[in-house]
């Protein structure tokens, strides 16, 4: 078993429960880590048989395109979408941190962490 980690992804999107938010939108950084069976690409040397790290950039992309009132809500998709879409992935984890969110106060980043394994 292996583990390959995407971080820091930055995004533009317009997610959350106010109107402000869903017009002017927010910075957000998204952080990915894959569980995976990385034997045979370490001695294949071939794409095709490890878990492509652009893809799994783009569905983090396209995902945070779609506008969503919670961050729980676009952290689903994207665990969804990654163990349906790449059967080498037995476990996935996304970290979504809203950067500045408007809470009343001098805050950050506000993070989810959600993760899901494929199922037998």
């Amino acid at each position: 078993m292996g583990i390959i980690k995407i971080e820091n992804i930055r995004i533009f999107a317009y997610h959350g429960c106010l109107k402000e938010e869903t017009k002017i939108g927010s910075d957000y950084r998204v952080d990915l880590e894959v569980k995976a069976d990385l034997k045979t690409s370490a001695k294949t040397d071939k794409l095709s048989d490890t878990v492509d790290y652009v893809f799994l950039n783009n569905v983090v992309k396209e995902e945070m395109n779609t506008a969503s009132h919670l961050l729980e809500t676009v952290a689903k998709r994207i665990l969804k979408r990654i163990l349906a879409e790449d059967k080498l992935v037995k476990k996935a984890t996304v970290w979504v941190s809203k950067l500045n969110p408007p809470i009343g106060g001098d805050v950050e980043r506000v993070t989810i962490k959600m993760a899901e394994k494929r199922k037998k």
